[in-house]
């Protein structure tokens, strides 16, 4: 308001104009009050002392509406306006010097964009006016300075504004004009075919006859082109002095301060800062010492730049020979990356080379750079570097130097070549990203609602960039409740069209694309092949197989990206990304891959998981013996193989969260085969880590995918892992039910092992319930299925049910004949895991027995056996067991140690036995 009302000062603007300048086309329902209550404010603020009902002098109301009276001298713009009056009044009378000096005085009184950091048509429109008003009067500037100055002194000044304007004609045209004066013809030829292939690159036209008409001008060496005839040939007395914005004098050139504002609101990066600090010399360093460069790198969007500023910012007060900066453009959407002379240039005309004296080759331009820094005590910042190549002429040689380089490119080179000290920019920790959001928005709204905040924060993946738009939409809209805001971001697609503040720097979608384009074909397809896979991270070898590449010729594609930031390697062999990368990719493979290519890329993907986990999962029981079969693999798709189950095990912990996903998305896409198989994998893992949640989520997922398939060995071994799963969530009606539907459709197809596990099962689910006379007649089944089939493991599992069940119902000498008739087959097999619980069971029957040492050996051996195996919740289950025994037999040192470890697992695991365990510990201290 206060803007609008500054840029229209002393002329009345009504409140139609307010709100269509402060909203737009959409102003809110009560604009008019809202308008009104500003009005008010800004009286309070701007007249303190003004009696209440007393009419404003400054801030008054009209019948044209409201109107703000400013004193002459305390406007900017009409200090500006004033000034660009006076030079043009003294140009048009021929008085070059002083209209370059009163132009100059105006230009000086531009300390950044017109009203930075606000927005509305309005003032958009101004800003675009008064900054298109701006760049004529600096030209105009120029133009009267050529009349009495050495016009290559203006080269420099001419580039710059160039390179900040690649499509200003008239820029274009005053910089061929001043480098022809100077003598540069050739140069200034030059000049012109730059600007002609920049206009033709971005315009897609010619440049005007005005500037083909001066290229042929200096062509022919026009003497029109002289500097014309100024009233006063040398600079009068009294420009003489320099004022205050003034060229300065080549040999007492100004302490460069180039660096750009940094973030407001800066937030968290505390192990990175110190980081950086540590880094620092703890003082000026003598010569011969270590030069200090650090690379700041990180994904598109993490901030890199605003922790490379926040920190030189913070530093600065070190150096006191001042601070260079360049954005180096590195991924620049609207053009190549700055080429490094262009970047020595500007830093030579920083430090007061007059453009005259800057040596015309390449090296020699580079080695008086490094030269003027040699004995300075200076920051240097390289924003934005493309590569290695970019910023080697950059870095100076000088110990007493430092030197921060950021990019969104791993510079592999730089760290392994030159001694670049790297710092990799990670995402924002969630309470990082909450602080950030009340910074920007305001600690009161944030903390009003905390799960909208929540949401947003995961609706961002905690990308500084993505907070930020959010923020900026919330701060330009208070009157929206920011549970509005995080249904918006997950209302439509990937919730990239939410993150779009109206600019290319500031949309999530086109800042990431600056990576994406720069990539080779094969890793570009790769990329968007990894929007595919269902989780955070992947391992090299699945990333191979989606993309149907051998993992020879996968490697350099995942080290492509990460050196790219397009995924991170969170570990040797593993690639991740945050969820806005992913939703990106999955965005460009619909856009630019086929439905079939996509499809063949998720079968190979599957079966790639489905044939490791098999494996994985046969190894942590070799005698497993279920029934259920694969079919082949394609021949492209890399299988991992494993020594041993304890590389089988740290594979299912590193894949767990892929593999549940997976079968999500399986079964999703109607891969149904795959998605029942997968989760059968999955079963022997989740029992031991005590996923038994996960475990009935995903086979009840599993079970519906083989009733679409009418696949019946499948839906019979998924009804028996649902079993299994529900056992163990003392669901014991749910377990009945499936077991007793896995046995008659194992029944169904003739098939007595799947009958045999079936009974296994239920006796196991009325052990739990206890009611061992029921378990043993089913135990006593299994046993006659298993021996009927031949399945000698089987048998050894259904002796052990069988002994526990006798020594349950007070038969203890018939258990340990039947346990150890068990433990004998076991051993024979080689069968570890069964050993385990045939171990436990004979340490139940030998305490029966007041067997006490025996008992004891027989527990810790099926602990040890566990541990060996991973099964952590039946190493709990025993730790329990020998805790009792131990508190039965007086050492209550012993109990008390053993239940601890067992508390440790459930309460890892999560288990509602750890209770019970707590209550034990607790009666110990009693």
């Amino acid at each position: 308001m206060l803007a609008i009302l500054l840029l229209n000062a002393d002329r009345p603007v009504n409140q139609r104009q307010l709100a269509d300048g402060v909203w737009g086309i959409t102003p809110p329902a009560h604009a008019v009050n809202l308008i009104q209550r500003h009005v008010s404010g800004l009286r309070r603020v701007l007249e303190p002392d003004r009696p209440p009902r007393t009419p404003s002098r400054l801030l008054a109301w009209t019948d044209a509406g409201y109107r703000l009276s400013v004193f002459p001298d305390r406007l900017d713009l009409r200090a500006f306006e004033q000034g660009v009056r006076h030079g043009r009044a003294a140009r048009a009378a021929g008085d070059l010097p002083a209209a370059a000096e009163a132009l100059r005085a105006a230009l000086c009184l531009w300390h950044g964009h017109v009203c930075e950091g606000l927005s509305g048509p309005l003032i958009e429109a101004e800003r675009e006016r008064l900054e298109e008003q701006r760049l004529k009067v600096l030209e105009e500037r120029i133009e009267s300075d050529m009349a009495f100055r050495d016009s290559f002194d203006l080269v420099g000044e001419l580039r710059r504004l160039v390179a900040d304007h690649p499509t200003r004609e008239s820029a274009h045209g005053l910089l061929m004009l001043a480098l022809h004066r100077a003598g540069y013809q050739a140069e200034a030829l030059a000049a012109f075919r730059r600007a002609r292939q920049l206009i033709r690159d971005r315009v897609g036209t010619e440049p005007t006859g005005r500037l083909q008409r001066l290229h042929r001008q200096i062509l022919a060496a026009d003497p029109a082109l002289g500097a014309p005839r100024a009233e006063s040939a040398a600079v009068p007395a009294t420009a003489a002095a320099p004022g205050p914005c003034a060229v300065p004098l080549p040999h007492h050139p100004p302490v460069p301060a180039q660096l750009p504002h940094h973030t407001p609101g800066f937030v968290g990066r505390v192990d990175e800062l110190a980081r950086l600090n540590a880094l620092l010399p703890e003082r000026r360093s003598a010569p011969g010492g270590a030069v200090m460069i650090t690379a700041i790198g990180g994904t598109a969007g993490v901030g890199k730049t605003a922790l490379a500023l926040h920190w030189a910012h913070a530093i600065r007060d070190r150096f006191p020979d001042g601070q260079l900066y360049v954005n180096l453009r590195g991924f620049d959407p609207t053009g190549s990356p700055m080429e490094p002379l262009a970047a020595i240039q500007g830093f030579l005309d920083a430090l007061g080379v007059p453009p005259q004296h800057v040596p015309v080759s390449p090296d020699a331009q580079i080695a008086l750079y490094r030269s003027l820094l040699a004995h300075r005590s200076m920051l240097i910042v390289l924003d934005n570097a493309s590569d290695a190549d970019q910023v080697r002429p950059l870095m100076p040689g000088s110990s007493t130097c430092v030197t921060v380089i950021t990019s969104r490119n791993q510079l592999t080179g730089l760290v392994a070549g030159d001694g670049v000290h790297p710092v990799t920019v990670g995402l924002l920790s969630p309470a990082e990203a909450r602080e950030m959001l009340a910074r920007r928005i305001g600690h009161r709204q944030v903390a009003a609602e905390p799960d909208a905040v929540n949401d947003i924060i995961a609706a961002c993946a905690r990308l500084p960039l993505a907070l930020a738009i959010v923020a900026a939409r919330a701060a330009l809209h208070p009157q929206f409740p920011l549970a509005a805001l995080a249904k918006e971001l997950h209302g439509t697609g990937s919730g990239l069209d939410s993150l779009d503040a109206g600019e290319e720097i500031t949309n999530v979608r086109a800042v990431f694309s600056w990576s994406y384009q720069r990539l080779s074909t094969p890793a570009a397809r790769l990329l968007r092949l990894l929007g595919l896979h269902p989780a955070p991270d992947i391992g090299a070898l699945a990333a191979a197989a989606l993309a149907g590449v051998p993992p020879e010729r996968g490697q350099p594609l995942l080290t492509e990206l990460s050196r790219a930031q397009l995924i991170t390697e969170s570990a040797p062999g593993r690639f991740a990304r945050h969820d806005l990368l992913r939703a990106y990719a999955a965005e460009l493979a619909r856009l630019h891959d086929t439905d079939v290519e996509r499809h063949a890329a998720l079968r190979r993907m599957a079966d790639h998981y489905l044939h490791t986990a098999y494996q994985a999962s046969s190894l942590l029981s070799p005698h497993r013996g279920d029934p259920i079969e694969l079919d082949d693999a394609d021949a492209s798709v890399p299988i991992e193989r494993f020594a041993d189950h304890h590389q089988a095990l740290q594979w299912f912990a590193t894949e767990h969260a892929v593999l549940l996903a997976l079968v999500q998305q399986t079964a999703d896409g109607r891969m149904d085969a795959h998605a029942w198989r997968l989760a059968w994998t999955l079963t022997l893992f989740s029992d031991r880590r005590g996923h038994w949640h996960e475990a009935a989520t995903v086979h009840r997922t599993a079970l519906e995918a083989a009733r679409r398939q009418s696949d019946t060995r499948g839906q019979a071994v998924i009804h028996g892992s649902l079993a299994y799963a529900y056992i163990r969530l003392g669901q014991y009606g749910k377990a009945h039910r499936h077991a007793g539907q896995a046995l008659g459709l194992f029944r169904a197809l003739g098939d007595a092992t799947g009958q045999a596990h079936a009974q296994r099962t239920l006796a196991w689910a009325l052990d739990r319930q206890r009611r061992y006379k029921e378990g043993l007649s089913h135990a006593q089944q299994s046993l006659k299925l298993f021996e009927t089939a031949g399945h000698r493991t089987g048998q050894a599992r259904a002796l052990n049910a069988v002994g526990w069940f006798f020594s349950q119902m007070g038969d203890h000498h018939k258990g340990l004949a039947c346990c150890r008739r068990a433990l004998d087959l076991q051993e024979e097999l080689g069968d570890v895991s069964e050993q385990a619980e045939t171990w436990d069971s004979l340490g139940y029957v030998y305490r029966q027995l007041d067997r006490w040492e025996e008992a004891l050996a027989c527990y810790r051996q099926a602990i040890e056996l566990y541990r060996e195996v991973g099964d952590r919740y039946n190493e709990a289950e025993t730790l329990c067991s020998l805790g009792t025994l131990h508190r039965a037999s007086g050492d209550v040192q012993a109990a008390r140690h053993t239940w601890q470890n067992a508390l440790t697992i459930l309460d890892d695991l999560g288990h509602p036995d750890a209770a019970q365990v707590r209550t034990d510990l607790a009666g110990l201290r009693r």
